[in-house]
């Protein structure tokens, strides 16, 4: 079974819907805490770990580290170390990370459209004395 069916399937059936195995991992992968926001922040720029949390509102170092991390493994963003004094490390997505633009376009579509500004509670920004 395709993880997107063709066209509309009728409600008649009698059976229990299967979840695509692969729709389930992505969507939990996105779905996790901070990932998200990662990702929009990185489709917009390459970044240092200083300007990516700086970027999110409450994110921890640990939280963004792990994350960062996953999204490694997964092949979505990759981690450059630039040989410099002092070192400086960036992050970037890699193809398949920017595979997902398109998704992320959606997502901020909709919630332009769907989101009221009195529902997002804006938050302190964070002093950048680390």
């Amino acid at each position: 079974m395709p993880c997107y069916p063709e066209g509309v399937i009728a409600m008649k059936q009698a059976h229990t819907p299967a979840l695509c195995a692969r729709f389930h991992h992505a969507s939990e992968l996105i779905g996790r805490r901070w990932t998200g926001a990662i990702i929009y922040v990185l489709l917009q720029q390459t970044c240092r770990f200083a300007t990516l949390r700086d970027a999110i509102p409450d994110i921890t170092d640990r939280m963004l580290s792990e994350r960062l991390q996953e999204l490694e493994e997964e092949g979505l963003v990759e981690r450059t170390v630039l040989p410099e004094t002092p070192v400086r490390v960036e992050y970037s997505l890699t193809r398949k990370g920017k595979g997902l633009a398109e998704v992320f376009s959606s997502i901020a579509n909709w919630a332009e459209k769907n989101v009221p500004l009195s529902a997002v509670k804006p938050k302190p920004q964070r002093r950048s004395a680390r």
